[in-house]
């Protein structure tokens, strides 16, 4: 059946553009030079791994589209990780994309990058795009489900949509500060700005949503930008996970999984035999147990596609031996044995594995095979450590279709 088309505006757009031209977020400062760090979700080839295991086939083409960029702190990361992607990126805000074309000029990344004040209700004709990247903006519709299904026919077959969106249960202080800063008068202004700084101000120290407030939020609504966005912002609608499923479902799309899987790993809050039962749950039932066990799950990260992709386990030695090689371009710390991995977390290659990818390094052909790696090793050993690099996220594998 399909979908219908949705209107080509939104009721809540003039008023969160104003919004967002009072307050470009996020607040982020410029700098020269590439940004800092990476974020592997806005890599393609990465984030192709995280979710099929294998790379995307090489020598093809990659559009990109960026959603909502704001003052394009994530543009500047999908230019960079994305070297040679042609990349468009949309705002309803022409004071954020003045911030966003004045960051990819300093860092570097404007050639490939177009900018255009338009809503991502408006993109008919523009796609496909291999990766779309809507952070935090689907939410800020009046109608979320016309976003998504905006996106979903711009979206290549087999493309990547990676969301971000509002997790109900984790705002719960949020939402109460917001009531509470309208009932006192406050708008999405300079002015409701000053009431909302002072209200923590006033409030006393024992006081549940400020010490929630200064535990939790206080570095991230350091920036006036960011304080605006999480305390007056006009319009918002946060999810939990049967009202997220119900939304994804209503656009077509297939839910591929979330991009931060450790968040949803039950072996993060339980052991034993609640570990064990927990387990032996169905995959979303494990999702749901989570989301009741962590009050702390503010948000939803997840990748989308148009249909369901098969995920490659690299089990079969035959197929291993035919898959090609890259280092993930998302780790710090390269050449050497002490990483951070693509979740920015401290990672020792064994000397095999340093060997390996040092091998890798060395090879001119690139793309490689496995099996015109020159190790001298055994077939078998070959396979583990290839099958360990890719286990823990420092090499990506890949089939030349």
């Amino acid at each position: 059946m399909a979908i219908p088309v949705p209107p080509a505006t939104d009721g809540a757009t003039p008023v969160v553009g104003a919004f967002y031209d009072r307050f470009p977020y996020p607040g982020d400062p410029l700098q020269d030079g590439p940004p800092p760090g990476y974020n592997w979700r806005w890599c393609h080839r990465a984030a192709h791994s995280h979710c099929t295991g294998t790379t995307p086939a090489a020598g093809k083409s990659l559009r990109i589209l960026d959603a909502g960029c704001g003052t394009g702190v994530s543009t500047d990361y999908l230019a960079h990780l994305n070297p040679g992607a042609e990349i468009l990126a949309v705002d309803i805000s022409g004071g954020a994309l003045e911030v966003a074309r004045e960051r990819l000029r300093r860092s570097g990344g404007l050639a490939q990058v177009r900018f255009e004040q338009r809503s991502l209700l408006d993109l008919a004709g523009e796609g496909p795009f291999e990766h779309i990247n809507s952070v935090g903006v689907l939410h800020h519709l009046e109608n979320p489900l016309n976003g998504l299904k905006a996106l979903a026919p711009l979206l290549a077959p087999g493309g990547l949509l990676h969301l971000f969106l509002y997790a109900d249960g984790g705002r719960w202080e949020i939402h109460r500060i917001q009531r509470s800063l309208a009932l006192l008068g406050a708008k999405s202004d300079g002015d409701g700005l000053r009431l909302g700084r002072q209200l923590f101000q006033n409030l006393p120290a024992d006081n549940r949503l400020k010490q929630r407030h200064e535990q939790r939020w206080l570095i991230d609504t350091s920036a006036d930008a960011n304080f605006a966005d999480m305390y007056l912002h006009p319009q918002e609608t946060s999810y939990n996970l049967q009202g997220l499923w119900r939304f994804v479902e209503g656009a077509e799309l297939t839910f591929l999984g979330f991009s931060n899987p450790d968040q949803w790993d039950p072996k993060r809050l339980l052991e034993g035999e609640l570990l064990e039962r927990a387990q032996a749950l169905p995959q979303e039932q494990q999702w749901l147990l989570m989301e009741a066990l962590d009050p702390d799950i503010s948000h939803f990260e997840f990748f989308l596609s148009n249909k369901q992709l098969p995920r490659q386990s690299w089990n079969n030695n035959e197929l291993l031996w035919q898959a090609t090689l890259e280092r993930n371009p998302c780790l710090w710390g390269w050449p050497g044995a002490s990483l951070l991995d693509q979740e920015l977390r401290p990672l020792n290659l064994s000397p095999l594995q340093l060997t390996f990818m040092e091998c890798l390094e060395a090879t001119s052909a690139m793309p490689t095979r496995l099996s015109n790696l020159n190790l001298g090793w055994e077939a078998s050993q070959t396979s583990e450590i290839a099958r360990q690099l890719w286990g823990s996220g420092v090499l990506l594998l890949g089939l030349d279709n």
